[in-house]
């Protein structure tokens, strides 16, 4: 069995499927409210484990009862949690979303103890590293947590890839540390400067990510696709269309399935269009966590 080791937040997601998304100062009613587990790096370990990985993760919930629910949600995807630290000065991160009839949303997090994740809590996970396939981390943490787990994985010789998310400035030694980055249209421009609503864009934005150090990039292009510019291929695989219901963690899907399918040995075209699949997949359906599809559904889906 591959397996993937997640370094990452861990939230919990009060969602309103709304009419419509509300402008600023208006209040709209006759929304539904739910609540899912979720976090970036939450539902990439969720994800990356219904796909049929061995997950371990690494990250940091507060000791209250949400912080208890995001652990038990964990282990009963067959998680290992021992390197999620709770921390009891600090409630557990917290999302508040808002999704309309065509699927978009607005999200605002409250991080909470994700913001107490130390380079130290990941030294402490540096087995999972170490037995890891490839390691897998995003932006919901602390920097120093993902530079940290970015230079373990080096030392291990472990693959690196990185979901800038929400998008930062990368240090200079972290693009170095990078097998693979894996940003949207959105963070590709806001880590580039540069516009990528046409395909030049995105290509110059990905010659800029490589230029930096990355060993490859993936550009998240939504319904179109993505772009993949690694080695000597620069590629745009095409997307998967289908009606969507909730576009909250999308990318998430995408990301640990680019992971997954990278830990089995597929190269990086054949993995983008895994992920393109299992990010369709996800869009259909209410929720982050929840709406990661199994293996086998994935399978009944893809094309003969």
């Amino acid at each position: 069995m591959t397996a993937v080791c997640v370094v990452g937040s861990l939230n919990m997601d009060l969602v309103i499927k709304a009419p419509r998304l509300p402008a600023r100062g208006e209040t709209v009613t006759e929304g539904e409210f739910a609540v899912f587990r979720g976090g970036k790096g939450a539902n990439q370990a969720v994800a990356a484990a219904r796909l049929g990985a061995q997950v371990s993760m690494i990250g940091c919930v507060g000791d209250d009862l949400f912080g208890r629910q995001l652990l038990n949600g964990l282990r009963g995807e067959r998680i290992e949690t021992r390197a999620v630290r709770v921390d009891r000065g600090a409630p557990s991160g917290v999302a508040l979303i808002t999704v309309d009839p065509a699927g978009h949303n607005t999200i605002v997090v409250a991080p909470g103890a994700n913001r107490r994740l130390t380079a130290s809590d990941v030294d402490a996970g540096r087995e999972a590293i170490a037995q890891a396939d490839v390691v897998l981390a995003q932006l919901e943490v602390p920097m120093e947590a993902v530079l940290q787990a970015a230079r373990l994985g080096r030392a291990q010789g472990r693959p690196f890839v990185l979901d800038p998310a929400p998008a930062a400035p990368l240090p200079a030694e972290l693009y170095e540390c990078v097998s693979l980055i894996n940003p949207n249209e959105g963070e590709a421009q806001r880590l580039t400067g540069i516009d990528v609503d046409d395909e030049a864009g995105v290509r110059a934005a990905a010659e800029i990510l490589l230029a930096r150090g990355s060993g490859g990039v993936v550009i998240k292009l939504g319904e179109k696709g993505a772009f993949v510019a690694a080695g000597g291929t620069r590629e745009m695989v095409e997307g998967v269309k289908v009606q969507a219901v909730d576009t909250t963690a999308a990318g998430d899907a995408f990301a640990a399935a680019l992971a997954v399918a990278l830990a089995e040995g597929r190269d990086v075209v054949a993995a983008t269009r895994f992920a393109n699949l299992v990010g369709a997949m996800s869009v259909t359906r209410m929720g982050a966590q929840a709406s990661m599809p199994t293996r086998d559904e994935v399978a009944a889906l893809a094309p003969r």
